[in-house]
């Protein structure tokens, strides 16, 4: 099996709180008329199997999309790591051929086209545990591909141990490194804050070209 074979399930998550934005649902901020959620699932969707779609509250807000949507299964919104375990615990209960899932933030517009195919590709060849995004000098954790049969020792760290940041729980086992480079335009940039989404504005020129 190539890494290109490799089952991988989709996970765009769309859990945070959007305090920078004001509140809302970052994902669904327009760039260049089309939302940002729109727009990462026209990259993603193409390198997995198949996209499901983690957020709090009323998942009727992304019916429009067509994903299945899944809420965190650990209290008090602890961040992205509960919906990293929200997805692997989907992926258990409903994709017993998948063993992997890809996780993106709800915030990255111009997500780089082969990312499952080089995570996938390093971890193989690095026999690594679990693979991360990196792009100029910066990690970017919540850019991940996971493994399913961890899932249980990632709920004991988030419920047990208090475990908030990725990096924190990455750090124990064997990791790839995958980078991307940042020019014309960094593929990881996340629209957080107005002045991100005025920004965003302006690569999109570069990327809808």
């Amino acid at each position: 099996m190539t890494s290109d074979t490799i089952p991988t399930v989709g996970v765009v998550l769309a859990g945070g709180l959007a305090r920078r934005l004001g509140g809302g649902d970052k994902p669904m901020r327009e760039i260049g008329g089309r939302t940002i959620l729109s727009r990462v699932i026209e990259r993603l969707a193409p390198q997995c199997d198949s996209l499901i779609l983690n957020a709090n509250g009323d998942p009727e807000r992304f019916a429009a999309f067509g994903l299945t949507v899944i809420p965190d299964t650990v209290a008090e919104y602890p961040g992205p790591l509960a919906g990293v375990l929200a997805a692997l615990d989907w992926v258990a209960a409903n994709r017993a051929d998948a063993e992997w899932i890809i996780s993106i933030p709800g915030d990255c517009p111009f997500l780089p086209r082969d990312l499952v195919h080089r995570l996938q590709g390093a971890r193989v060849e690095q026999n690594a545990q679990l693979a991360v995004a990196v792009s100029g000098d910066q990690a970017h954790p919540v850019v991940g591909l996971w493994s399913v049969a961890l899932r249980h020792e990632l709920r004991y760290a988030l419920v047990e141990e208090d475990v908030r940041k990725i990096d924190r729980w990455t750090e124990r086992y064997r990791l790839a490194k995958v980078s991307w480079p940042i020019e014309p335009l960094d593929p990881f940039f996340n629209a957080n804050t107005p002045e991100d989404i005025a920004e965003a504005e302006m690569l999109a020129d570069l990327v809808d070209d």
